[in-house]
């Protein structure tokens, strides 16, 4: 029998009263490492009620003392950084450097949100008008709520709930219910940082309990990282509700390699970028396109991701573990075989890959495709697996032709010694986060994550001051004062005087 995760509700850690549970498994045994219990409608309500009442009094908090618990917590995050990347590991199969990067880049956005009394200034205007004074305000929203994907466990709860705290909001969270355990573990450090009860909630549960909390009156704001299709739902339902919303869903990144990369740099950074995390990143490199004589390269490229071996998280030869689940493992075997049947060259194939100790583990071995043409399903379609497609361009304007007609928008890099060739590209490509000799362009938690086209649904994006924005108002004052008792006639315009 195995022990079922509480709740996190009202700053009480609380079993569940719900039926149905979701067996949390290790993707390289199978073993069920605990259950999440599906909340129920009555635990949600609860939750969602404990984040309303809470919010009066934490919205009244000055910002100083917001920052001073933020610092806490920042603080609990690194003394049990690899603690947390263990059980992340445990939970999602990723090997032990990979887990460690998650949680690190989590802890930076906390980091950034203990700078939140210098985020949250607004602006001052002296006499816009004769003795009339105007300024700006910015106040939190209310209630948001986060809805997180399994890949990124540690980090992408982390974008969502300590900036959206530290802005004055209470917050509830509905973690991925594959990899939960790291989500609470995050949430019992939060409750020993100190601060009050009631700001941060933890529910557990799938369709149901997210179609709940994006359709209640009292959630103000929503922030979502998964795939498109839901990523659509909930934008089109929160915004039907009157919700501030923000999707980050699918991609297809490109990186596009010219003659005058540097190879060797181009081979160990692509590797890395493709088939790392088992490809399970939203800005993973998925497809390289090879300008002019670079497409040389490419069997050197095969021979290095051959050399990638999958492994345990606490191996440290493994490149890097299972997928998430035998439902990943059978789509992901399934679009390479497509891949073959639709005439495109597979390279290197991984399907059959298996660790003879853990044969019941999600392994697929990396994955090379040559002769990919933008027709074919596995151009179309984002894998989120191991599996590198290469693409060949006779010119650096064909491939930024090429990147900008893909429906999606994520990220994109060029890899190249050309200044010229750099600026060309970073100014005519239509993606939203571009990399010069840089292949997974994620930007430090003082810009915003900045996807763009079928990437993205919303008006503002994570973290950064775009974070700040989609978590708060702005309230506008205009001001006079009056040093006489009586007006001088009635003003009978809007202009003011």
């Amino acid at each position: 029998m195995h022990s079922t995760l509480p709740l996190y509700i009202n700053g009480e850690f609380t079993p569940s009263k719900a039926e149905r549970t979701i067996p949390v498994t290790n993707p390289a045994t199978q073993l069920t490492l605990t259950n999440a219990p599906c909340a129920t409608n009555q635990e949600v309500e609860r939750a969602i009620g404990s984040a309303k009442a809470a919010f009066a009094s934490w919205k009244e908090t000055p910002s100083p003392e917001r920052a001073r618990l933020m610092l806490r917590y920042q603080q609990l995050l690194k003394e049990h950084h690899d603690e947390l990347a263990e059980i992340l590991s445990q939970e999602t199969g990723k090997v032990f450097a990979d887990a460690k990067g998650d949680v690190w880049r989590g802890i930076e956005v906390v980091e950034q949100a203990c700078n939140i009394s210098s985020l949250m200034m607004g602006e001052t205007a002296e006499n816009v008008a004769r003795d009339i004074d105007t300024y700006s305000y910015i106040q939190p929203l209310g209630v948001c709520a986060g809805i997180t994907p399994f890949n990124f466990p540690a980090m992408i709860p982390l974008w969502m709930f300590p900036l959206a705290i530290a802005c004055g909001n209470t917050f509830v969270l509905k973690p991925s219910e594959q990899d939960p355990m790291t989500p609470m573990r995050l949430a019992e450090l939060f409750d020993e940082a100190g601060f009050p009860k009631g700001l941060l909630q933890v529910v557990h549960g799938d369709k149901e309990q997210v179609d709940q909390i994006i359709n209640h009156p009292d959630i103000k704001a929503i922030s979502f990282v998964g795939s498109a299709h839901v990523g659509q739902h909930i934008y089109r339902t929160g915004t039907h509700n009157l919700k501030r919303v923000q999707c980050m869903t699918g991609a297809k990144n490109h990186m596009v390699v010219m003659p005058d990369a540097n190879k060797q740099q181009v081979i160990n950074h692509l590797v890395g970028a493709s088939v790392g995390a088992a490809g399970q990143r939203c800005m993973a490199i998925s497809v390289a396109v090879f300008v002019g004589e670079s497409k040389a390269w490419i069997p050197e490229i095969k021979a290095a991701i051959a050399n990638v071996k999958p492994g345990l998280w606490n191996d440290e030869d493994a490149g890097f573990g299972p997928v998430i689940s035998p439902q990943a493992k059978s789509r992901i075997l399934s679009l390479i075989e497509q891949g073959r049947k639709e005439g495109a060259n597979c390279e290197l194939d991984g399907s059959s890959f298996t660790l003879p100790e853990y044969p019941e583990g999600n392994w697929v071995g990396p994955t090379l495709f040559s002769g990919v043409t933008p027709d074919m399903t596995i151009y179309k379609e984002e894998i989120f697996g191991p599996v590198l497609l290469t693409m060949e361009s006779e010119s650096l304007e064909n491939a930024v032709t090429l990147v900008n007609q893909n429906p999606y928008g994520n990220g994109t890099s060029i890899f190249t010694e050309s200044g010229s060739a750099a600026r060309y590209f970073q100014h005519n490509i239509e993606v939203g986060q571009v990399g010069i000799n840089v292949p997974i362009p994620v930007p430090l938690p003082f810009f915003s994550f900045t996807g763009w086209k079928n990437s993205f649904y919303g008006d503002h994006h994570a973290y950064g001051k775009q974070g700040v924005r989609f978590y708060t108002e702005t309230k506008t004052v205009t001001s006079r004062w009056f040093d006489e008792d009586a007006l001088h006639g009635p003003n009978m315009t809007i202009t003011l005087k």
